[in-house]
């Protein structure tokens, strides 16, 4: 009986993790990286807007005083990490069935229908991950480097992917810190 009851701690543990998990992989990780380019403004801007164009930001407007320019895009769930969501879900709550089972033989086997709410799991990443993002560029006057200095806000991802695909062609450089976390 001692074994059972360990088994079902660390089932309910699994299933702590799982929550855990599903909360970390829909987390709202906008962050701010200022990037610098030799380049005048204007070409560094255009280089962005179109590259932004490409991947299916809109340009939602901006202010022209505070030197902002504001796109919105739509991110999308993973759908194989949802398929995996899913699976770890029924497999942590048919496990618990079976424990449930071992615990309390009267049940029958009614505890291993919990399996059916595995796909919540990925049905839950999915709902939460799905949402529309805002990327901010602002232009930021810097005296003592020529060139143009922008103040980037947008998704991490986001990010790590202007920072790799546009930092040769638009000679952009930052401080590094966005390609060396992580997380």
């Amino acid at each position: 009986m001692p074994t059972l009851a360990s088994t079902l701690l660390l089932t309910l543990l699994l299933a702590v993790g799982l929550v855990f998990f599903l909360r970390a992989a829909s987390k709202d990780r906008t962050t701010v990286v200022d990037v610098h380019s030799p380049r005048p403004a204007l070409e560094v801007l255009d280089g962005l807007c179109g590259w932004l164009g490409q991947r299916g930001w809109q340009r939602e407007g901006g202010d022209a005083d505070r030197r902002l320019l504001r796109f919105r895009g739509q991110v999308s769930a993973s759908a194989p990490l949802a398929l995996l969501l899913s699976l770890l879900g029924a497999v942590g709550a048919a496990c618990l069935g079976l424990v449930l089972r071992q615990l309390w033989p009267g049940l029958g086997w009614w505890p291993l229908l919990l399996a059916l709410l595995g796909p919540g799991a990925g049905l839950l990443y999915r709902r939460r991950a799905e949402r529309a993002e805002i990327l901010e560029l602002r232009l930021i006057e810097d005296p003592q480097r020529p060139g143009s200095t922008l103040r980037l806000r947008a998704h991490r991802d986001e990010l790590i992917a202007i920072e790799t695909e546009l930092g040769q062609t638009l000679q952009l450089a930052s401080d590094g810190r966005l390609l060396s976390s992580p997380i």
